[in-house]
């Protein structure tokens, strides 16, 4: 049990960060064990809810792979993925959209306002959030798109007047057509055009691995490692999408990129509020 005192030493070590994180802008990529672990699900969200309440500016962008693929197995459809993303058929287009902007986007958005935050759901297609074309890839990825431009102003209209925003990551192609964009390309695109101070990609690892087993996880890795790391074969999967996101976000001037275990209790307040932090970061050169 955590004495009186240890707590106030606690809230002693985040007062600077407090202070220093006042107004400004942080994006979060929402998405794996901590989406659908219950316990998991409502820390992450209240450490949310709680950074907005001493003068922060979160931005959720979530993801909803597991969802998805249930959704798609009562149908019949076997899920596809190449380079951890994931072939997106007409069929499956349609199953994306549903489960991404209306039963996760809703469900999350929920349970914010139910522990006492106030929420606002959307998706890329809402006021012009995400321009998107199709992805060009050497495999036909389907209706699988890449962010080419993003409009922020309904984030930054959401986040005034004292809601979170909540994004699916759903797209809308030149010619108004539904495009499934990986999250974690929303989220570094987002970071990018609201020059976030802080991009967090929330995920099912401590970090990243330079090889086999958490023993192996860097604390700090520059922008050139990276692209070393995936020339090699290190960096694979799905964590191709979350180091280019990463990458681009750095690229279009956000401070801080950070990938860390979504899995720890109250992970976002330790990377925040101490001084220690946890995870990888991912800096310029």
């Amino acid at each position: 049990m955590i004495s009186a005192l240890e707590k106030a030493g606690i809230l002693t070590e985040a007062l600077p960060y407090i202070q220093s994180f006042a107004g400004k802008t942080i994006v979060i990529k929402y998405g794996g064990h901590a989406m659908i672990d219950p316990e998991l699900e409502e820390m992450v969200l209240k450490d949310i809810i709680l950074m907005k309440l001493v003068g922060m500016n979160p931005v959720i962008v979530h993801g909803g792979g597991p969802a998805i693929n249930e959704w798609l197995d009562k149908i019949n459809i076997q899920p596809k993925f190449v380079n951890g993303l994931r072939v997106t058929d007409s069929a499956t287009m349609e199953v994306v959209e549903m489960v991404l902007a209306g039963k996760i986007n809703k469900g999350i958005i929920s349970r914010i306002n139910s522990f006492g935050g106030k929420a606002i759901g959307l998706s890329g297609k809402d006021g012009r959030l995400i321009e998107a074309n199709r992805k060009k890839a050497t495999e036909d990825l389907g209706l699988v798109g890449e962010v080419i431009k993003i409009n922020p102003e309904i984030i930054q209209t959401l986040t005034k007047e004292g809601y979170i925003p909540v994004v699916a990551p759903i797209g809308a192609g030149p010619n108004g057509e539904t495009l499934n964009i990986n999250a974690d390309y929303v989220a570094g695109a987002l970071g990018g055009a609201l020059k976030a101070h802080k991009l967090v990609l929330l995920t099912d690892v401590e970090g990243i691995y330079l090889g086999d087993g958490p023993q192996t996880l860097v604390s700090r890795l520059s922008q050139r490692e990276i692209n070393q790391l995936i020339a090699e074969g290190i960096i694979k999967g799905g964590m191709i999408p979350k180091v280019e996101s990463c990458l681009s976000a750095l690229k279009k001037g956000v401070e801080n990129v950070h990938i860390i275990d979504g899995r720890k209790p109250h992970s976002l307040l330790l990377e925040i509020f101490t001084n220690e932090g946890i995870g990888t970061m991912v800096v310029k050169e």
